[in-house]
């Protein structure tokens, strides 16, 4: 029997790096891809083009919460047997991996940051405590469920005629549901950090939401995207959570990374060890992101950005 790879993630870019990890694990296994899909025909379209061999829809519409599938996806994994469930690390596929773990009596392998194939078996490092050390745990029953965030894994390139199977899958109704009651709308977030080549990441250093805007300046300068720490996206709510980068955040690969008052907890410096070059500003010499920096300048930010803008402009 081929072994299929499963993905499961309700953001469609998210969705395609988890099928470049599916394909790198259905090569080695000798078995294909598939996605889980929530939503109209087009969702599935997407899928194909992103690499999936085949497409399972869970519903063709959006009116329930990922968490409602759970009965669902039970029933489909117990009929299909997939070696692996590759879940997005959001909040609700967080949720969703760890329910599934519980029912089929299986553990989740959390914040993965790289796959192997060894002896016909799935190996997966991940962070543990909190993004404080590696495990490398392999397989020892099916299915693998492991969840992995944005920014670890390379997204296949588009085949914009590529088509398969679509299976759907019987929607097995919950015993308890969240009721949604109403929708608003999130303004977009244009913001694409698993592709940036130079990334500017203020931390909590910045005293004033309105002191972002130099930042911003910097950046546009540079050619770099915005980041940001967690306080300043989920504790001060100055930047979307989208400019995140740490341990439940985007993990980047830029050719450069400058932490501009980043004290440098371990929670975010995980998210920027593939980082090409490493530069760091803050006024503390003893914060750690000096360990990890290439290039450090002990300062206050409040002096020497403002100067690097302007010498950034004189080169123009």
């Amino acid at each position: 029997m081929t072994k299929e790879i499963w993905v499961l993630s309700e953001k469609e870019s998210l969705q395609a790096e988890l099928l470049g990890a599916a394909r790198f694990l259905a090569e080695g296994l000798g078995g294909t891809t598939a996605a889980l899909v929530i939503g109209a025909a087009g969702r599935s379209e997407a899928a194909f083009r992103q690499g999936a061999d085949k497409v399972y829809r869970l519903s063709e519409t959006a009116e329930y919460t990922l968490e409602d599938f759970l009965p669902s996806l039970v029933q489909a994994v117990q009929q299909y047997q997939p070696a692996a469930v590759l879940i997005g690390a959001t909040w609700s596929g967080k949720a969703l991996a760890g329910r599934l773990a519980a029912v089929l009596h299986r553990s989740v392998v959390t914040d993965v940051k790289k796959f192997a194939v060894q002896d016909g078996q799935i190996e997966a490092t991940h962070l543990i405590l909190g993004g404080g050390a590696v495990r490398v745990e392999r397989t020892l029953a099916e299915p693998l469920i492991a969840t992995l965030g944005l920014g670890l894994f390379e997204a296949l390139p588009a085949s914009a005629e590529a088509t398969g199977e679509v299976v759907a899958l019987s929607f097995v109704q919950p015993q308890s549901r969240w009721v949604l009651r109403e929708r608003k709308p999130k303004p977009p977030a244009s913001v694409n950090l698993a592709a940036a080549k130079k990334v500017v990441c203020p931390g909590r250093g910045v005293q004033k939401q309105e002191d972002l805007q130099m930042m911003f300046e910097l950046a546009q300068l540079l050619g770099a995207e915005v980041g940001a720490t967690r306080p300043l996206c989920e504790g001060l709510d100055w930047l979307p959570r989208e400019r995140y980068i740490g341990v439940s955040g985007a993990f980047i690969k830029p050719d450069l990374y400058l932490g501009i008052g980043v004290s440098g907890q371990v929670q975010h410096t995980v998210g920027i060890t593939e980082s090409r070059v490493v530069a760091a500003i803050n006024k503390d010499e003893e914060a750690p992101i000096f360990q990890q920096a290439d290039y450090g300048i002990v300062g206050d930010l409040y002096q020497i950005v403002p100067a690097l803008i302007r010498a950034l402009q004189a080169r123009r």
